[in-house]
């Protein structure tokens, strides 16, 4: 006859206990789940920070008019648009409401519920990734790519305008999963195993997944995100001065040797970016007339716009001399309009921003909450410092658009959703006690 199979005793302490002192702990356990989602609920009910949103929303004003003073000589010339002058501004400005109400939404949203999407969302992520790159009989080689420039970096319906990078979703994608495994495993960030490691792999692996599309500007986007938010997440010191060696590194060979530019030669990449950035005005007239074109052009309108700028509107180069004046270089036209003064001025709007995000990101409630901004804060950062860059020469040309100003609807619309993630995190910073 079979044993009856015992109940394994419960302990406390290495304590046996009784069922009813069982029950009792069980019973004080919930109370204590309860009273712990209740603070929660309460906390997400907290005040939007309002210096980050009004930081924000004038950031995405100023560059709806700056979009649309930029995008409609195009917009008007082009027949495909129907010669639609507000065809650009109408659809950023349609992307803009939705992505307010999509802010708006997730920012009354407890953050600690994106835990539970952190692994979908990594998922998804190297899905769309990899449906991307899957090779194909198009004539760019791939199955589900869509080409614009020469690269086949999109996904969507073919011929039309609803296209999307899968880029933009991976960088959140990554925010999320990063921030909740980074804080699960905040006592394991200095292992090689299962702290560095594991997080390098994954981060390494979309890097190169994005890399292959190519879109070297996204994959520099991702990197950096991943890096820092596993600095922050308290990875060991060797690790950060390897990686700041070996950007150094990278810097020299791209500025003083032709390794790099050879190394883009190699795999048939538009090394040509490099000779360009080195001197854009230098070669023969075929090279300034179609290598070095765009640079040549950002260049006269930033030089063009002096102090104080041409006017709000008066910008000579967007009339069919600086190509995607509305995208990747619409910050040549905001100099040449606004001159020195208000481009400084959008810069130091941007900078508030980020600043006032890692104060944030400082204050928050908990290591989750902390890691969701950094990853944002750096997002935004990056993107700024790399488009500026771009568009001064100070970089190579790596086609990289202006957070709240370059068109593309997808892209603002994610980039507000980020925005609402940052307030929902900020809706339970405590409130500083009166001295």
């Amino acid at each position: 006859m079979a044993q009856k199979k015992q109940r394994p005793v419960r302990t406390r302490n290495g304590v046996p206990l009784t069922r009813d002192e069982y029950r009792q702990m069980k019973r004080a356990k919930e109370r204590e789940d309860r009273r712990k989602r209740q603070e929660a609920w309460e906390a997400a009910r907290g005040p939007l920070d309002m210096p980050f949103l009004l930081l924000a929303m004038l950031l995405l004003g100023i560059g709806l008019l700056m979009l649309f003073s930029a995008s409609f000589p195009d917009a008007q010339a082009s027949s495909r648009l129907g010669n639609d002058p507000f065809y650009f501004i109408r659809r950023q400005v349609i992307f803009a409401a939705l992505g307010v109400g999509l802010m708006l939404w997730v920012s009354k949203i407890n953050y600690e519920r994106f835990r539970g999407l952190a692994r979908l969302a990594l998922i998804v992520s190297f899905v769309l990734l990899i449906l991307v790159v899957i090779p194909g009989p198009k004539e760019n080689g791939r199955l589900l790519a869509i080409s614009a420039n020469g690269a086949a970096r999109w996904l969507g319906v073919p011929n039309t305008t609803l296209t999307f990078q899968p880029s933009d979703v991976a960088k959140l994608g990554l925010i999320v999963f990063f921030a909740e495994s980074i804080s699960k495993k905040r006592e394991k960030m200095k292992d090689l195993k299962e702290g560095f490691g594991y997080h390098i792999a994954i981060l390494l692996s979309m890097v190169l997944l994005t890399a292959i599309e190519p879109h070297f500007s996204g994959a520099i986007l991702i990197a950096g995100i991943g890096a820092a938010m596993m600095v922050v997440g308290g990875i060991h010191w060797g690790w950060i001065v390897a990686g700041v060696s070996g950007l150094g590194f990278a810097s020299y060979l791209l500025a003083f040797t032709d390794v790099i530019e050879n190394f883009f030669k190699a795999i048939k990449y538009n090394a040509s970016r490099i000779a360009v950035w080195k001197d854009p005005f230098g070669g023969d007239i075929e090279f300034r007339r179609d290598e070095a074109y765009q640079t040549i052009q950002s260049l006269y309108a930033v030089g063009s716009g002096g102090l104080l700028g041409v006017g709000f509107g008066k910008s000579r180069q967007k009339f069919g001399f600086l190509p995607e004046a509305q995208n990747d270089y619409i910050f040549a036209i905001v100099l040449e309009e606004l001159g020195l003064a208000g481009g400084t001025m959008i810069m130091v709007l941007f900078a508030l921003l980020i600043i006032r995000g890692f104060w944030l990101a400082i204050h928050a409630r908990d290591r989750f909450g902390s890691l969701l901004i950094v990853g944002v804060t750096t997002q935004i950062a990056l993107q700024t410092f790399l488009n500026i860059a771009v568009v001064t020469n100070l970089i190579p040309s790596t086609g990289i658009s202006l957070p709240f100003f370059s068109s593309g609807g997808t892209a603002l619309v994610i980039q507000l959703v980020e925005i609402g993630i940052v307030l929902s995190v900020s809706r339970q910073i405590p409130a500083p006690k009166a001295s």
